[in-house]
This record gives C-alpha cells, sequence and structure tokens, in this order.
C-alpha cells in the first residue's frame, strides 16, 4: 500500500532535552525512505517509532553541526549490520567532506552495503526517480547548509462525465492513458492535470532566497523555528527562524501542511510555537512537532 508520511525521530535544537532527542525526520514517500539529519540518538528513536535500516534509501544532511550529524555514524553501521540489500545513497553540503568521512569511518566495522556519497555543491537538482526529483537550494547559516525539495512529478486524472460522454469504457480507459488518444479522442478531452505533491525540508537558517523557493506550493513543509518572536535578533545572530517567520513563509508560499521543529530549550510551552504562528496568519493545516510523531502527506486535491 502506497504510504506517504513524515516521522519525526527528534525535534531539538544544539542539545537533546529529557522530552526531545537530536534532530532526526524520515520521509515515507511510497517505497522510499529519505532519512533527514541524523542527529544523536537516531539510531534508537528509529527502533521506537518502528523504522528499519532497510527502510532507507536516501540520507540527506542539510549541514554538519552536532545536532544534524552526530547520529550518521550510528546509522551507517547499522546499516551495514543489516546488511541492507539495496544501494543507498548520502546527501550533504561537499564543504563538509571531511565531517562526512569522519562520522562514516568513526570505528571499525565491516561494510556490506554499496554507500554512494553525493555531496551538494550548488543549488540544482540531485536526483531524478520515476516517483520524485529531489533538489537542494542553499540556506543562511554560519556553516554552508541546504534545504531539500521533493517534487512528484505531473499526472493526469481521469474523468468519468467526460469518458462516458465519449463512450471510453474498460480496457479502453488504460489504451487511450498509455497511447494518448483513441479513435481521435486525445486524452486532454477525458482528464485533466493531477498536479504532482511537493515536499520540502529546510533546516538551520535565516531568512533568505532559498527558503522561499523550497517552501512555494508545498503541500508538506518541515521548518526550523527554533525561536519565538520575541527572540528575533538572537535569531538572525545565530542564522535561525522564528515561528512567526516560519509562518509568513508557509502563508505566502501556499503550504498546505506546516510543521515545526527544532525548537531552543530556553522554551517551556510548546504551544507558543503554535499561537505565535498563527498570529502571524497561517490558516493551512499546522503540527508543532513532537518526538514520535506521525504527520502524514495531504492528500492531493
Amino acid at each position: 500500500m502506497s504510504v506517504r508520511e513524515l516521522v519525526v525521530l527528534g525535534t531539538a535544537s544544539q542539545v537533546p532535552t529529557r522530552h526531545r532527542n537530536h534532530n532526526g525526520y524520515l520521509l515515507r514517500w511510497d517505497g522510499e525512505g529519505i532519512l533527514f539529519d541524523p542527529g544523536e540518538g537516531t539510531q534508537r528513536q528509529m527502533l521506537r517509532a518502528g523504522v528499519a535500516a532497510h527502510d532507507l534509501n536516501r540520507i540527506c544532511v542539510t549541514h554538519f553541526h552536532g545536532d544534524h550529524s552526530l547520529g550518521l555514524a550510528g546509522v551507517i553501521q547499522r546499516i551495514n549490520l543489516d546488511q541492507v540489500p539495496h544501494e543507498i545513497t548520502a546527501h550533504y553540503p561537499r564543504s563538509g567532506q571531511r565531517f562526512f568521512e569522519r562520522l562514516r569511518y568513526a570505528t571499525a566495522y565491516r561494510e556490506t552495503v554499496a554507500l554512494t556519497e553525493a555531496p551538494v555543491a550548488a543549488d540544482g537538482p540531485l536526483a531524478l526517480t520515476p516517483a520524485y526529483t529531489l533538489d537542494a537550494r542553499k540556506l543562511s547559516h554560519p556553516v554552508e547548509s541546504y534545504g531539500y525539495r521533493l517534487t512528484e512529478p505531473d499526472g493526469r486524472r481521469m474523468l468519468p462525465d467526460r469518458l462516458a460522454a465519449h463512450g471510453i469504457k474498460g480496457p479502453d480507459i488504460g489504451r487511450v492513458q498509455r497511447e494518448g488518444s483513441l479513435n481521435g479522442v486525445p486524452l486532454d478531452a477525458v482528464s485533466e492535470v493531477r498536479r504532482g505533491q511537493r515536499f520540502a525540508f529546510v533546516m538551520d537558517t535565516r531568512l533568505c532566497e532559498g527558503v522561499h523557493a523550497l517552501a512555494e506550493g508545498c503541500d508538506l513543509l518541515v521548518i526550523e523555528s527554533t525561536f519565538l518572536d520575541e527572540d528575533e535578533t538572537l535569531a538572525t545572530d545565530h542564522g535561525h527562524l522564528t515561528a512567526g517567520q516560519a509562518a509568513r513563509v508557509a502563508r505566502d508560499a501556499g503550504v498546505r501542511h506546516l510543521v515545526l521543529t527544532h525548537f531552543s530549550q530556553r522554551y517551556s510551552d510548546p504551544e507558543e510555537f503554535e499561537r505565535q504562528a498563527r498570529a502571524a496568519g497561517y490558516e493551512g493545516e499546522l503540527t508543532v512537532a513532537r518526538d514520535l510523531t506521525r504527520v502524514p502527506v495531504p492528500k492531493r486535491r
């Protein structure tokens, strides 16, 4: 069965807390799994969430601060220990190659899995599959950081009333889809464009062009909101967003479901992030992420 959902493994910024693990997010996209920013403790959080190493096909690291990457060593070794039978691709900033290599070979273990290194050096496409295109956009943080965007190709939605009007039924529906026309009736006459779904992952960054480009038209946007609005100056100084800033990005981009995460330990009331996001004018679905939360990708319109 097709499953599209975000599994939240950790939501803390900088340091884990009693209630929040370091970052970690798994996007299930039909038969594939993309792990984003595995911080310390991700391997254990995967167990708690029922996520196996076999579920992973890609690992995407936004940048090499510890709360976004210290879990790489354990995850990579678990992939090898479990002898995952398929290739796994790792994306990360090319400028952090030395950090990736240190984490990949942090201790001795037996390599049994093909792990392909595909570092990111500029904005643009990283992977093109039948199911999606994966793109990267540079963000604004004290160390080089990239956000990621997954875009499903547009498809076609067959329209029963138009099919009936042209007398197309049964196996002929499949024929007109495959061949583009049937007995002089073009596919456009009996169908309409079904917009592909869009997902974006935006971590540590100030407001910048890359944030807006990644968020544009997303069905599901996962975005950091480390600080509350009263600490906006602090957020900018450290290369982060506030809840209100993140919500305004989502509002202006037409995001359908907004997931706020990466919270500073200084705040004790997570509901304040939701209040400030709503006050900023975001009216779509909103999740203030908690560890082990599951967030479905919204159904197509």
